[in-house]
This record gives structure tokens, C-alpha cells and sequence, in this order.
């Protein structure tokens, strides 16, 4: 039975990063020959098609049964303590590039979240690469042959304790750094209307920042946070121009102009100022209504 280790090997990136020995760094290859590596890159910068998990306990390859989680599609077993990558391959790949929907990945974000406290697995891995299953290094388990959808997923945990937002860890981060860098961008792109690259750089420096002032404890890799920088300067370099701003803001100025249906304030000529009583006599305007009080009482 290999059709989860044939949908591994279809699904991954074309230039993964890999490694034989993490201690000694990654390395960035054609997949022909990172594929002979013990440790590979599961997922692209785009599309999350695996939820990959580290439990780091001596009989990680069939804890997740003993606790009630949803069976993996694959666990890659260190023969020699124990320890294992599980594996939850998505029916759907999440999008995880900035043009994609925010709602999967959210979704998929508390889904995330919720499964890694319910496997107990180390909140620090980053999942960049995971042990590489089609590895003999590794002792290889298969177990559900069908991949998951993010409903099926959620009906196996409870979310109650997960929401949607605010996730410092997993594709959480991605989610509120997309936010962040998207909402700064669109008002940033506005003063002076910079170059693409100006503009690039500007939004790697500030995702750089974002990353180390909200993820200090567990910092997005930094491919991630370039590949969202990017995605982000392209779509709104693109997207907001100087003539279509002005486009909007014509098109704002003349609903501004209409008078609402609620008959509300008559505009008032800008030439025509109303001089206010307590004006013309030199007085504060409390003075004008507690003079006037005293009058009349």
C-alpha cells in the first residue's frame, strides 16, 4: 500500500529545500536529487497540502491511537529514539500565498492548532522539512489512505479552545502577518507612489519587523515571510495606482455630493460663514449661555 507515499511524492515543491544532516544547514535542489535526502521540504511557499506534525516521545508512531486523534496518512519513525513526523495529507490544498481566500486559511489555522494539542506535539517545530518518508533512514507507517478534508478534520477535535484568529504558531502566523503587511501596504504604496522595487524592499523590511515584534518565540522562516513580501508588493504594486486612487476618490467625492435620502444637513456655502452670537460680543460661548440663563430665569 503506497498511495499516500506516491501523493507525498507528487505534491512536492520542484526546488525543495533538504538536508542530510540539519546541523550542517539546508540546501535548496531540483527534486530529483533533494528526494534522496533524509529531511525535505513537505510544502511550497503557495499551498499547505500537508499538516505535519513532531511528537517527540519514544512511542510517537502510535500515540496519536492512545489519544483519540484522527488517524495520519503517514508517520516517519526515528528507529533509533522514537520519535516521529505525522503526516495529514489535505484533500484540498490551502492556498497560503496572499492571494488566497483568508477563510480556508484560518480554518485551517485552528485546525492546525487544535490537532498539534491533541497529538502533543512540540509547539516549536517550524514544519519547513519534516523527516523525508520516502527515506529508508526512516521506518515508514501508512495509515488512512484517504486524504482529509478540513471538515473532516474538525469533526475529529474540538476547536472550542482554537479560534480562527490569533495563532502564534503554524499557518496562524501567516494568516496575521498577511493582515498586517496587506493593511500597511495599502496605505504605504500612497506616499510618493514608489518604484516596484522601492516598494519590494519596503515590504520586506516591514514583514521582517512584523515577524520579530509579534512571532519573538517563534519566528516564521524566512522564506515565508519573503515570499509574502513579495506576493504582497506584486498584488498591490499592481493593483493601487495613481490613477485608479483618484478613480476612487471621484467616485467617493460624488456620493459625498448627493443628498442622502434621510434629508440630512444642507451643505453650506464655504464663502458664507454663520457668526455665532457669543462671537460678536467677544465672549466664550459658556459665558453667552450662563449670561443668557440668568436673564431669562
Amino acid at each position: 500500500m503506497n498511495e499516500q507515499l506516491d501523493l507525498f511524492r507528487q505534491t512536492l515543491p520542484k526546488k525543495p529545500y533538504h538536508s542530510n544532516d540539519l546541523m550542517t544547514g539546508l540546501q535548496i535542489s531540483q527534486l530529483k536529487n533533494a528526494i534522496q535526502s533524509r529531511f525535505i521540504q513537505p510544502n511550497g511557499p503557495t499551498h499547505k497540502y500537508w499538516l505535519v506534525f513532531d511528537v517527540d516521545s519514544s512511542t510517537a508512531t502510535l500515540d496519536w491511537y492512545d489519544q483519540h486523534a484522527p488517524a495520519p496518512n503517514i508517520v516517519a519513525t526515528n528507529p533509533f529514539n522514537g520519535h516521529a513526523h505525522l503526516f495529514y495529507g489535505l484533500a484540498v490544498p490551502v492556498r497560503t500565498a496572499p492571494d488566497g481566500k483568508p477563510a480556508p486559511l484560518r480554518y485551517a489555522a485552528a485546525i492546525e492548532s487544535a490537532l498539534r494539542e491533541n497529538l502533543d506535539a512540540d509547539v516549536g517545530y517550524k514544519g519547513l522539512v519534516c523527516k523525508n518518508p520516502l527515506n529508508a533512514h526512516w521506518r515508514v507507517t501508512q495509515w488512512e489512505k484517504n486524504l482529509y478534508t478540513l471538515d473532516w478534520l474538525a469533526d475529529c477535535l474540538d476547536l472550542r479552545d482554537h479560534p480562527i484568529k490569533q495563532h502564534q504558531y503554524g499557518l496562524g502566523r501567516n494568516c496575521e502577518l498577511f493582515d498586517l503587511l496587506s493593511r500597511w501596504a495599502r496605505r504605504a504604496i500612497r506616499q510618493g507612489w514608489p518604484s516596484y522595487d522601492q516598494f519590494l524592499q519596503a515590504c520586506h523590511d516591514r514583514a521582517m519587523g512584523y515577524n520579530a515584534q509579534h512571532f519573538p518565540n517563534n519566528l516564521l522562516p524566512l522564506n515565508e515571510v519573503r515570499h509574502t513580501a513579495r506576493s504582497v508588493a506584486k498584488w498591490t504594486h499592481a493593483k493601487i495606482t495613481p490613477e485608479g486612487f483618484s478613480a476612487w476618490q471621484s467616485i467617493q467625492g460624488s456620493k459625498g455630493g448627493k443628498k442622502s435620502k434621510g434629508g440630512g444637513r444642507k451643505a453650506c456655502s464655504s464663502s458664507v460663514r454663520q457668526v455665532k452670537p457669543w462671537e460678536n460680543i467677544g465672549i466664550s460661548k459658556a459665558t453667552y449661555y450662563r449670561n443668557k440663563q440668568k436673564t431669562t430665569g
